[in-house]
């Protein structure tokens, strides 16, 4: 088989999972986040576009329902023994299948928790789902219990976040020398993308970011490629991806030379970043980290400019999104605890000026101090 981790490890997950669903007096869950299956089972598949669904009995013993296009993807990535696959056909409904499952495995009438949370189950599957168990037995949300289990990473987890956080590095190394006057776009993603595959990474969960000009000024991933002027603004978000663990970087690179107003906006950026870095410690929230961004933001008149959020968790995630729970925002009560990796970005964007300023890395919680998993500094780069 092709697994990512020991068997132990698998074990461990296995074993925390079931004290959670004791702890919530479940018989069973019922698993539709591929991250979910992943880091449960090592199961790797991009299958999750159709419905396939994860059953975890309370003794820890598990069945998966796929389709035949991924049983050969299960038996080889994963450790998942017993695989029951719902044929395609016209008119299939396989949440049919899975109550059907569900009562094989001796479950009607008990209490099950669903995960209703995730891309994995779109909104049409999950209203037939809820069709097919409304008279089956007790069905709770169980949304969440294997992402907060995520959030902590173990040893080995931590091993391959921090090859990730290297492979950025290189990412970042191979297109520096691509930005300037002329430079084209396509070249320099490629040349990101390629040293990340290169030094054995992944595909990203979701497509990296990159705009100059005026495009600078997104935060999201849009088609089309320009070449850089003289004086020009590249932002960039990447991450290196190892075994799907993700480690996110996010920099605004200058042609030419730093206007005064890039230069405002990077030593705010700077300020607020290092005062996240001081927050991000065991005893402060997520809520706490945002506060510190938007009270150093706020000190530089940037509060109209900046966003609602400045980080999250990250860790093995698949397609759409790289982002995971939880988030810098306004309010989150969730605990700064050691072990986990998370990104913080400073994002602000002047419209009225047209002028954009990123900076971002991922870190390593500890007891104390953060540790940011990047080999490079936080100085403006200007090529």
């Amino acid at each position: 088989m092709a697994l990512h981790f020991e068997r132990t490890e698998f074990d461990a997950r296995r074993d925390r999972l079931m004290i959670e669903m004791a702890e919530k007096k479940l018989d069973a869950v019922v698993l539709f986040a591929q991250e979910s299956m992943y880091w449960l089972t090592g199961y790797d598949t991009f299958g999750f576009c159709f419905f396939q669904s994860l059953v975890v009995m309370a003794d820890g013993s598990m069945t998966l329902l796929t389709r035949s296009a991924d049983l050969r993807q299960a038996r080889h990535t994963s450790i998942i023994e017993n695989i029951v696959l719902w044929t395609d056909r016209d008119n299939a409904n396989p949440t049919l299948d899975l109550r059907n499952l569900l009562n094989d495995l001796g479950l009607l009438g008990a209490r099950v928790g669903v995960e209703y949370d995730t891309h994995g189950l779109t909104a049409f599957n999950g209203r037939r789902l809820d069709e097919q168990l409304q008279t089956f037995g007790q069905i709770v949300d169980a949304s969440g219990i294997v992402g907060r289990l995520r959030l902590f990473k173990s040893p080995a987890e931590i091993e391959k976040a921090e090859k990730a956080a290297s492979l950025a590095d290189d990412a970042l190394d191979a297109a520096l020398p691509l930005i300037k006057q002329g430079g084209d776009e396509a070249r320099i993603l490629a040349a990101m993308q390629g040293a990340i595959f290169t030094g054995g990474g992944d595909y990203p969960a979701n497509e990296f970011i990159i705009g100059s000009g005026a495009d600078a000024l997104l935060c999201r991933y849009k088609s089309g490629r320009r070449k850089l002027n003289k004086n020009d603004q590249l932002t960039l978000e990447w991450a290196g991806v190892f075994n799907h663990y993700h480690a996110p970087m996010m920099r605004t690179v200058l042609t030419g030379k730093a206007s005064r107003r890039h230069q405002e906006l990077y030593d705010a950026s700077l300020a607020a970043l290092l005062a996240v870095e001081k927050a991000m410690t065991p005893g402060n929230t997520f809520g706490d980290v945002f506060d510190a961004h938007a009270r150093t933001l706020e000190a530089h008149d940037l509060t109209k400019h900046r966003l609602n959020a400045c980080g999250y968790s990250v860790g093995a995630r698949f397609t759409p999104s790289w982002m995971d729970m939880p988030m810098f925002y306004q309010g989150n009560p969730e605990p700064i605890a050691p072990n986990m990796t998370l990104f913080a970005h400073m994002i602000i964007m002047d419209s009225e000026t047209e002028t954009a300023m990123t900076l971002g890395r991922t870190y390593l919680t500890t007891e104390s101090a953060p540790k940011p998993l990047s080999r490079h500094d936080l100085d403006l780069i200007v090529r």
